[in-house]
């Protein structure tokens, strides 16, 4: 690696070399991946404009992020209205936001753009870091932003559909209807009420939320 004088014109104390007996301590550097001098592997990989010396992950640079990213290269796509690097199983298959990587994280409020943890893409198009999203689904299946359902519930609505069914409500709920909002579909409908939960009549979601007062039908009172 090439040496060159400090900025005061003054070469720095000798302090013992670092990397190769060429390298002193005290001076300034002109990056490079190997020493000018003997040819000493400073990183097995290292990006000219980052500037990052590192060991091989087959990392590659990414113009549009702005950053070097763990891949290898061949396994991820840039998705530009998402201003992000994805896994290539993504690439028309998952919904966009612009910009959406420049938010962060909503569960531990990090950074999700230059992490190093990987990025879970949900339905509704938010991002989270892929460990968050893994702790998250311990407690609920919400996204926390937009409470749209986080994966495919349609297993889980199907059985809910059988408890319903072999759970009937004391008579004098047995013709109560509730207006609900569906965060799966953002759909209205009213619904007969159900302690268990209100399915939308338009997408047979369960994530749905009462959005008025109940009643009773009027031949029924």
């Amino acid at each position: 690696m090439a040496a060159t004088s400090r900025e005061d014109g003054v070469r720095g104390p000798e302090r013992g070399p670092r990397g190769c007996e060429h390298y002193d301590r005290g001076c300034l550097l002109k990056a490079q991946q190997t020493c000018e001098e003997c040819s000493t592997l400073f990183g097995e990989y290292y990006c000219s404009i980052c500037h990052l010396f590192d060991k091989d992950k087959k990392q590659y640079h990414c113009e549009n992020c702005g950053i070097c990213r763990i891949g290898p290269k061949e396994d991820f796509f840039h998705c530009l209205k998402c201003n992000l690097c994805l896994a290539m199983n993504l690439q028309g298959k998952h919904k966009c936001i612009e910009n959406v990587s420049r938010q962060n994280c909503p569960i531990c409020l990090e950074d999700i753009h230059t992490s190093r943890v990987v990025a879970h893409v949900l339905p509704c198009g938010h991002l989270l870091h892929r460990t968050c999203y893994e702790e998250m689904l311990k407690e609920g299946y919400r996204c926390p932003l937009c409470m749209h359902s986080a994966l495919d519930m349609t297993r889980y609505w199907r059985q809910l559909d059988v408890e319903v069914a072999q759970t009937p409500m004391p008579s004098e709920y047995q013709n109560m209807t509730v207006d609900i909002l569906c965060n799966d579909c953002n759909g209205r409908s009213t619904v007969q009420f159900h302690i268990l939960g209100m399915k939308c009549t338009i997408c047979e979601s369960y994530n749905t939320a009462q959005a008025g007062g109940r009643r009773i039908s009027l031949d029924q009172q």
